[in-house]
């Protein structure tokens, strides 16, 4: 099965050159389902992997001017902090057996496998969902706004620490929405913060040690040359087209984990 996992490591990364995101979602997935990973090590891995394909991504789209730097080191300001403070003090903390349901053993890795799923499905719905213009306003630097931005900030931080998603599917419309970006600035922008926050986490993780440097770069290198080629193939395929049908095989792999992980408490 390992073979399947090294192909969809291509996929991940041409998913992000592709749409510029979603890719990220299904990372933990492979990680845990072809390569034996418990949930735990596959979301280290999975920041690791994801930080630094869209960091290659978002150097990509800097060279066409769709990455607006400052507004990223501004969301990214919280959202890294968040990151780093989850993987570091929280994830470490939490206990391995949780909870006994009528027998059922609910253990760190089923829950954060349940949770994923989850985030799976709900990602799905914002690929899946048709995007509504936003209005060509100029950020606004009110009190209102760095509220909100604080607070998507710490959300996508905790969502990022916890499941090793990069959260490009609450990235963008929060970019858009909260500072005006235009849609293909948006779409830069988050693979810049992605990166950022990812790479930020596995910092956190890195004291750890025990990391597989050689199979991590080797899916991160087939990763990259995903991206890269789904960067080409953006210019010649509608975007929007591949993001609604890979949104709905997210909504399917979702499903599948939830049922999974479910049928054991039956």
């Amino acid at each position: 099965m390992e073979w399947i996992g090294y192909i969809a490591s291509l996929l991940i990364g041409m998913s992000l050159g592709l749409i510029g995101g979603g890719g990220s979602i299904l990372t933990m997935p492979v990680m845990v389902y072809f390569f034996g990973l418990s949930p735990v090590t596959a979301i280290s891995y999975s920041l690791f992997v994801v930080g630094s394909t869209s960091l290659v991504g978002a150097a990509k789209q800097y060279r066409q001017g769709a990455v607006n730097v400052r507004m990223a080191l501004l969301f990214a300001a919280t959202s890294m902090i968040t990151v780093f403070l989850t993987r570091k003090w929280l994830v470490p903390h939490i206990p391995e057996h949780i909870a006994d349901i009528h027998g059922f053993q609910v253990t760190e890795d089923w829950l954060t496998m349940v949770l994923f799923a989850v985030l799976m499905l709900i990602s799905s719905v914002f690929m899946v969902r048709k995007q509504r213009k936003a209005a060509k306003t100029k950020f606004d630097s009110g009190h209102t706004n760095i509220f909100k931005l604080v607070l998507y900030g710490t959300g996508i931080g905790l969502v990022t620490g916890l499941l090793g998603a990069g959260g490009g599917f609450l990235l963008i419309p929060a970019l858009v929405l909260l500072l005006h970006l235009p849609m293909k600035e948006a779409v830069g922008t988050s693979l810049l913060v992605i990166a950022l926050n990812s790479l930020i986490g596995f910092a956190g993780d890195v004291h750890a040690g025990n990391i597989d440097w050689r199979f991590l770069l080797t899916i991160t290198g087939l990763a990259i040359a995903g991206i890269l080629v789904g960067s080409y193939l953006n210019q010649l395929i509608p975007a929007g087209k591949l993001k609604k049908t890979f949104g709905w095989f997210v909504l399917v792999m979702g499903i599948y984990i939830l049922i999974r992980e479910m049928s054991g408490l039956s």
